[in-house]
């Protein structure tokens, strides 16, 4: 199988974006042979129904931390290095989750584009 060539398909307002000054010469919408088109489509679709479970997740983690604190009102007395857990949660724990989330996510959604 011949390597396939990667075409960016982008929103139509990011033309807008572009002609704003931040390239030289005249920005054109990159148009997609039919076939390539199609492909772009079920790609599309494949990946936004992949992203269901990764947005479960983080809207799981973030509305869930309340409900931990509203059931665990002991977490605010507990202090690791002088600092309450419950501001560790709030301040440290979501962005290494949401690192990983962003790489497993990325990673099927690529899985998807080279299986396509």
């Amino acid at each position: 199988m011949s390597p396939t060539r990667r075409v960016a398909v982008m929103s139509p307002q990011t033309r807008h974006a572009h002609a704003r000054g931040r390239l030289r010469g005249r920005w054109r919408l990159p148009t997609l042979e039919p076939r390539d088109a199609d492909r772009a489509v079920v790609i599309f679709q494949a990946q936004r129904r992949l992203a269901v479970a990764p947005l479960v997740l983080l809207f799981a983690g973030m509305l869930g931390l309340p409900l931990v604190f509203r059931l665990f009102p002991g977490l605010d007395q507990l202090r690791l290095a002088g600092i309450p857990v419950s501001w560790l949660a709030l301040a440290v724990l979501p962005y290494p989750a949401l690192v990983l989330l962003a790489r497993w996510q990325l990673r099927r959604a690529e899985r998807v584009e080279d299986e396509r």
